[in-house]
């Protein structure tokens, strides 16, 4: 795969000029040069590959080629709903679930949570830095959605397809379809109130496998089982 850069007013065709932090990394960490292809997304769905053109002091000129295939991005539409996790924990699942596809990540609370709210209060941004790093370095055209931490019951009164996923579930709640929002519990499981919430609401629960995952475990599993059930993987 070509260099990547990020260009947010990405057209299909002609002439861009890459400047500040993408200028940086092009000329000083790659060290791309003259006559070189590298590809260029717009974190909305458009890529194109481009061929630099001209090295400036403090730009990179290139005329766009062709336009990246978008069967890049994932058909399945999965949405991620974590629990807030030891926070390093929770970070590499930000990264993992960006990498295989996911189409948006909803942080959220529940009974459990062992992460005292003043630890990730105002991680937004580093979160959200996290996310485009994984999905420039994945060949991602668009940047998944990253959701404000709501609640557990915030979540499973959602109106989307949901998916539990429980170590100690006895019913397989299917494959997932587009739009499916994957919930997966803290480092502590969930609480009978919790389960029995979801039921009502009409939340599916599914396991995986015989063996009881780490919580950062089971939402990168989760998401490559059923991303590669869906045919996203193959």
């Amino acid at each position: 795969m070509h260099h990547r850069f990020f260009l947010a007013a990405l057209p299909e065709m002609g002439d861009v000029v890459l400047k500040d932090s993408e200028f940086h990394h092009a000329a000083r960490v790659v060290r791309v040069r003259e006559g070189e292809t590298i590809e260029l997304f717009d974190g909305r769905g458009k890529g194109v590959t481009a061929l630099v053109t001209r090295l400036g002091k403090d730009e990179i000129g290139a005329t766009i080629q062709s336009v990246v295939d978008p069967r890049r991005e994932s058909g399945v539409g999965l949405t991620l709903a974590m629990a807030i996790i030891q926070l390093e924990k929770f970070e590499l699942v930000l990264q993992k679930a960006t990498e295989l596809g996911v189409r948006k990540i909803i942080p959220f609370t529940s009974a459990r949570c062992e992460v005292r709210p003043e630890r990730y209060r105002g991680k937004g941004e580093r979160w959200e830095k996290i996310v485009f790093e994984a999905a420039k370095q994945a060949g991602r055209l668009s940047l998944p959605a990253l959701d404000p931490p709501v609640t557990f019951e915030e979540v499973v009164m959602g109106k989307s397809p949901r998916l539990l996923l429980n170590a100690d579930a006895t019913a397989d709640g299917g494959a997932c379809v587009d739009g499916t929002v994957i919930l997966i519990g803290p480092e502590g499981g969930w609480t009978d109130e919790e389960l029995e919430l979801a039921r009502t609401e009409g939340v599916r629960f599914r396991r995986l496998g015989p063996r009881r995952l780490r919580a950062e475990t089971a939402a990168i599993a989760a998401i490559a089982v059923m991303a590669s059930e869906a045919g996203d993987l193959a």
